[in-house]
């Protein structure tokens, strides 16, 4: 459905609003190809001029942040209650639940601008967040950041590249996923060596800031 024929009719009909929604809509969790579409609209303002690259980047910049607020409140508002009920069913206990809040509220931050150039995460990285309590105003913020800068990078560089943008996008988008793996391997191997010390950890760091509010 998403090959460059049917990307390019996409664009010629709907123009900015396709890059937005498209962009908008994975970002909210709709395995789509925002990042796809987005290196395709600035091929084809390079070599259609029906476009300004200007548009397509703020279009694909707005869907980003746009889809992932959506995601983030949807995680914030449904996320615990999914976990509270299904939770103990696949080994997620309240004391794992902790630990999830305390890392986010620690380095969220830093998984929602990186989540954005990595494809798996880019459409969960929201959800988690707000599903892991992650602070409203951090969370716009890394979330701002990350989507405009990934809207510049791409799309300028699709748009000044042109086709060979598509030799640079496969290895990196490779690297992204490798480089994710490895840290998720990192990170689950350092918390099972370290589980009990990082849960009363996590409860101290919770209680502290209950008691402080």
């Amino acid at each position: 459905m998403f090959d460059s024929t049917h990307l390019t009719t996409l664009l010629q009909h709907y123009g900015y609003w396709a890059v937005g929604g498209i962009v908008m809509l994975e970002s909210a969790g709709v395995p789509l190809p925002g990042e796809t579409i987005l290196v395709a609209a600035s091929i084809y303002a390079g070599h259609s001029h029906e476009l300004a690259i200007e548009g397509v980047v703020l279009a694909a910049a707005a869907g980003a942040i746009l889809g992932d607020n959506a995601g983030y409140w949807v995680g914030r508002e449904l996320g615990a209650p999914l976990l509270a009920r299904f939770g103990p069913r696949i080994g997620v206990t309240p004391e794992k639940i902790q630990i999830g809040q305390y890392f986010f509220r620690h380095w969220g931050g830093y998984v929602v601008f990186i989540g954005r150039f990595i494809a798996l995460l880019r459409m969960l990285a929201a959800f988690l967040a707000g599903m892991n309590r992650l602070a409203p105003l951090t969370f716009f913020f890394f979330n701002a950041t990350g989507a405009l800068v990934w809207a510049h990078l791409y799309g300028y560089g699709a748009y000044m590249l042109g086709s060979e943008i598509e030799k640079v996008k496969g290895p990196v988008g490779i690297a992204g996923l490798v480089i994710g793996a490895m840290g998720f391997i990192a990170g689950w191997r350092y918390y099972k060596a370290n589980e009990e010390a990082l849960i009363r950890r996590a409860q101290e760091a919770i209680a502290a800031e209950n008691a402080a509010k």
